[in-house]
């Protein structure tokens, strides 16, 4: 079975169909885990108390980029650990621990959302808000399949009327032509109406911000949404002419909301704790980010680890 990492290294201009980011969107990002491990295995050295000398023990079975690779291949593909672990020529518990490290640490090096992003800068928080404040955004949520709770009552909060399964409910808010993610809730019940969803996210916009959304958003301050059918009756050719107008505008929310669900652990049923769900959908919506280039990661000089070009 052929080591993905080395398949990419054979074929780059195929790294976007196994990992989900191009060639070089990939070893940009490498630069930077690299960078993010070796500060964190540096201040982890610092409060170790070692009792054999540094260096001993096991040597690790995978480079760091390979690793990196490994959880990217695992977030894009949705295998078993099993196969992971044959994949790349380790145990299924090395894959599983492997995966959820690196995890952690793309999710600190990429920004789920653009008010994520200036989060920690109280004055570009602000003049982002004042800015987005021009922009009619544009709202709308999805859900998808998780593993049934073990839990009775967790069982009634989860099941979803509409999927008729148990589901997690994410709602994004995007910039118009859908150009970057604003802000993005992630692992909500499914049977959460998007109403309120959304009214809890409007909190963090500017009072007057505008909206555009579909019909589950009907009744929700300063949102644009499509008219709906009268009761034995039909709409209007105008009224027609302006859900089209709307549909035309809204539909690149569609297009983030597909991007997200070609990583397939966003797709389908959510195998893993649920409480790492927001966590891989946080991160998700970072490498979807950068996909599209709006997360800009420093361009490498030259990459020190695991030889690739």
């Amino acid at each position: 079975m052929k080591n993905p990492f080395h398949y990419i290294q054979q074929y780059p201009k195929r790294t976007k169909q196994l990992l989900g980011i191009s060639h070089e969107q990939f070893r940009q990002l490498l630069v930077q885990a690299e960078a993010r491990h070796s500060q964190q295995q540096v201040a982890k050295e610092k409060n170790q108390v070692r009792l054999n000398a540094k260096g001993g023990g096991c040597k690790p079975k995978l480079s760091l980029v390979e690793e990196v690779c490994l959880c990217l291949f695992y977030l894009r593909q949705l295998p078993t650990f099993e196969v992971l672990g044959l994949q790349f020529g380790i145990s299924k518990t090395e894959a599983n621990d492997t995966f959820h490290y690196w995890l952690k640490l793309l999710r600190e090096l990429l920004p789920a959302s653009l008010l994520e992003q200036v989060e920690h800068y109280r004055s570009d928080y602000a003049l982002v808000v004042e800015l987005l404040s021009q922009f009619r955004l544009t709202v709308d949520s999805t859900e998808q399949p998780r593993e049934r709770p073990g839990d009775n009552q967790a069982q009634r909060e989860c099941f979803s009327g509409k999927k008729k399964q148990h589901t997690f409910k994410n709602q994004l808010i995007t910039l118009p032509e859908g150009k970057d993610i604003v802000d993005v809730v992630a692992g909500a019940n499914g049977p959460t109406s998007d109403i309120n969803l959304f009214r809890q996210q409007q909190q963090k916009f500017d009072p007057e911000q505008p909206f555009e959304g579909d019909k589950a958003f009907v009744g929700g301050k300063n949102i644009t949404t499509p008219h709906k059918k009268p009761k034995k009756r039909e709409l209007t050719e105008q009224q027609k002419a302006e859900n089209k107008v709307l549909s035309s505008q809204r539909i690149f929310v569609e297009h983030i909301i597909r991007l997200l669900k070609i990583f397939r652990i966003a797709r389908e049923r959510f195998r893993l704790h649920p409480d790492t769900y927001e966590q891989v959908i946080l991160t998700v919506c970072g490498l979807v980010r950068l996909r599209i280039g709006t997360v800009v990661l420093p361009v490498p000089e030259q990459l020190s680890t695991g030889g690739m070009i």
